[in-house]
């Protein structure tokens, strides 16, 4: 198979799909990497890498009109739309549910879409969302250490323990990936730190790996409020299902908080987990919304790009392997927890959640793949 590797051009994504460690897995398996010019620079990898390894290094023109597998980071963006072509095979984190011009043009196109973000395993959990979750948790708690600085527009608030000054109260909610990242850095730099879910076997692995510090809360509504109105930041580490109506903390709440704390929403779910919370980027991170410093970068992990490429590369290239070495729907019919990723099929969308959220037609991948 021959797989295509663009350079993202998303508002501030620096990450790339492959290292040059996946490249030589490819080619050792018989397969052709044809990679856009420069499309590792901004995670340190530079073209010469990848050729030696036995990647073609071509223009953006070429990836997109020759590859059989197109091998992303980012969803497909306005300026990728015209390179869309039936039976193109695209493995990214597609985000159909969010976006749906985007669903329309892969539909129109009749592409096939595997989402990194619906991928599941045997647990339940989504195996190409965890490396990235872990990033996203510890770089929004670095976030929140930025924009407490007063020359971020924050109140000057350093989230450390210093001697003779009270130390922040950081509130965690989701002890998953993300959230066990970020109590792992606002611990180490001995804040109070809550954390907080309704899972508690996840709260046992936190009392495990988590210094006694820690607060292990059960989250419910009221343990939920009362945390909020002490705490300095706020961050939500909850994935939210994608057609859940409701939130986890409404505009309301918000009221009960000290006007100087701050929201970090790491998950940056559309209608997510926070109300008030909307996703913003690198180029403007930041807005106010009843009072209260909002966070919303949807890529943080993409500001440690070099360090998130080679994580994502590893969770990702397994998969992108079996799509390569037994076609697209030999691996989806022999793979029951890779077919969960299974979006898209020659012009019938096959996500149930984004079907219900845009009001579209759906079937089954089982159903299209003529199980």
């Amino acid at each position: 198979m021959l797989i295509g590797v663009p350079k993202e051009i998303k508002n501030n994504e620096y990450r790339v799909a492959v290292t040059p460690t996946g490249v030589r897995e490819f080619v050792k398996h018989g397969h052709e990497v044809i990679i856009e010019k420069n499309a590792g620079i901004e995670s340190n990898i530079p073209d010469s890498d990848y050729e030696k390894e036995g990647a073609g290094i071509v223009s953006r023109e070429e990836v997109f009109s020759r590859a059989e597998m197109l091998y992303k980071v980012k969803e497909i963006l306005p300026e990728e739309y015209k390179y869309m072509r039936e039976g193109l095979i695209v493995f990214t984190y597609i985000h159909s549910n969010a976006h749906r011009e985007e669903t329309d043009v892969l539909l129109k196109n009749k592409i096939i879409g595997v989402s990194y973000e619906d991928i599941e395993d045997k647990d339940g959990k989504f195996p190409l969302l965890s490396p990235m979750s872990k990033i996203a948790g510890r770089g929004g708690f670095i976030a929140a250490c930025e924009y407490s600085q007063k020359i971020k527009g924050g109140r000057g608030l350093l989230l450390a323990n210093v001697p003779g000054v009270r130390s922040p109260k950081i509130t965690i909610i989701g002890a998953g990936s993300a959230g066990l990242g970020a109590a792992e850095l606002a611990s180490a730099f001995e804040n109070r730190v809550s954390l907080l879910d309704i899972s508690m076997k996840k709260l046992e692995y936190a009392k495990l790996v988590l210094p006694k510090n820690v607060e292990l809360l059960y989250s419910n509504e009221i343990n939920i409020m009362k945390c909020i109105r002490d705490c300095d930041v706020l961050i939500n580490c909850i994935l939210w299902p994608k057609n859940r109506k409701d939130h986890l903390v409404s505009r309301d709440m918000l009221k009960l908080m000290k006007k100087e704390a701050m929201i970090v929403d790491v998950a940056c779910d559309e209608n997510g987990a926070i109300e008030t919370c909307r996703s913003t980027s690198h180029d403007d991170p930041v807005y106010f919304d009843e009072g209260i410093m909002h966070y919303c970068v949807d890529n943080i992990p993409s500001a440690f790009s070099e360090t998130a490429t080679t994580l994502l590369c590893n969770a990702t290239l397994p998969y992108a392997l079996k799509i390569a070495n037994k076609g697209i729907k030999k691996a989806m019919l022999e793979d029951e927890y890779m077919r969960k990723g299974l979006c898209f099929y020659y012009g019938t969308l096959t996500l149930k959640e984004t079907g219900l959220k845009q009001n579209r037609e759906f079937k089954s991948p089982e159903e299209v793949l003529g199980m």
